[in-house]
């Protein structure tokens, strides 16, 4: 089976892989972190002028018609650079709402401005009783008046401290966890009657807590029909999880990488400690757990590129569920081999052992997905 990037593809790797290299080390990316804001506003520029936050969209719609191999080339590069800007809670989750659901009055009004990097969005869709289950709703939007009344909370809302809309799914119909009646629903994040509780995440990002409290929404506020919105959610959720375990990918690279490199180095008992037999087992072990990661996800691409349905949504669990065993086995293994210093922040080790962490819990840890890859 041929891997190899068109030249388009290769040229798109190549752009980030340079900038991640030469604009954004980890010590920039410390510097945005510990600063007041929640992301860099001068490199979100610069990934707008690059074309980078258009990749996925049509270029009917101003975007550069980007697929399911695109994004991957894409985010496996973000995880080696450990980027913090809000492209996954922007582009992939509330864009991609947009991008497959939203009507041209909706997409004409807002994805101009996302590509342009005028925009941040956020999909809230998470709920704390809902255990990864996008059925499981108590928000609630009662139709009436020509419109909806919206009422709820939505938890760990990615980039809700900076997001200008917010995309919503909220139960207009049946009971808590019927698969029907799920809408989603375009909802600005100033609206009256919507309040957030802003929080950072251990892995240097930002989320929000947010409430609606008898939010008034007109009828044009609906993304697709009323009622079908859970499909389209499921959808967006598998290629949020391309996205993320592609990015995992580049975590993991860097993090066998430089636990090499140290081990050639740090010397004990006379040698450098990677002349130890148990210690090169381990290394390996760390390059074969990064390898089976990326043919999962080289096959979790491929199937999505082929078209959405059971197959691409199998592929999309497997390559989660190895992103998680394979992710917590090379940053632990990464952390132990560096030492104590290997949980300080001042060594990116420990920060990229943090990402891969909360990768593991997003849109679904290893036994949730095990659960879904079985019933598909």
């Amino acid at each position: 089976m041929d891997f190899s990037l068109s030249d388009e593809q290769a040229l798109l790797q190549e752009s980030i892989a340079r900038y991640m290299h030469d604009d954004y080390p980890f010590t920039e990316r410390q510097k945005v972190v510990k600063s007041a804001e929640p992301f860099s506003a001068e490199h979100w520029r610069n990934f707008a002028e690059l074309g980078w936050l258009g990749v996925p969209f049509a270029e009917a719609d101003g975007g550069f018609g980007g697929g399911p191999v695109e994004s991957m080339v894409m985010w496996e590069q973000f995880g080696k650079g450990l980027i913090i800007e809000p492209l996954l809670a922007t582009v992939v989750l509330a864009g991609g709402v947009l991008r497959l659901g939203g009507n041209k009055a909706q997409k004409d009004a807002l994805l101009p401005a996302i590509i342009g990097g005028d925009a941040q969005a956020a999909l809230a869709f998470a709920e704390p009783q809902g255990r990864y289950n996008l059925a499981d709703l108590t928000t609630t939007a009662v139709p009436g008046n020509g419109g909806y009344r919206l009422n709820g909370h939505k938890a760990v809302v990615l980039n809700g401290p900076a997001a200008d809309w917010l995309v919503v799914s909220a139960r207009s119909s049946g009971a808590q966890r019927d698969e029907a009646g799920i809408s989603l629903f375009l909802v600005p994040a100033g609206a009256s009657g919507v309040s957030r509780r802003d929080y950072p995440t251990v892995d240097g990002f930002t989320a929000s807590e947010v409430y609606f409290a008898d939010v008034e929404l007109r009828a044009e506020t609906l993304i697709g029909e009323e009622g079908a919105g859970r499909p389209l959610l499921e959808q967006v959720i598998d290629e949020g999880i391309l996205a993320v375990g592609a990015e995992a990918v580049g975590c993991m690279e860097v993090l066998y990488k430089d636990t090499v490199e140290y081990c050639k180095t740090r010397k004990q008992f006379g040698q450098p400690i990677g002349k130890f037999q148990v210690l090169q087992h381990r290394m390996v072990d760390m390059f074969m757990e990064y390898e089976q990661a990326k043919s999962l996800m080289y096959m979790a691409a491929m199937r999505m590129d082929e078209g959405y349905g059971p197959q691409a949504q199998k592929a999309a669990s497997a390559f989660k569920v190895q992103v998680g065993k394979s992710g917590r086995f090379v940053g632990q293994s990464a952390v132990q081999l560096h030492g104590g210093m290997g949980m300080t922040d001042e060594l990116n080790i420990g920060h990229y052992f943090k990402r891969l962490t909360m990768i593991d819990t997003l849109f679904g840890n290893v036994d949730h997905h095990l659960k879904r890859f079985g019933s598909l």
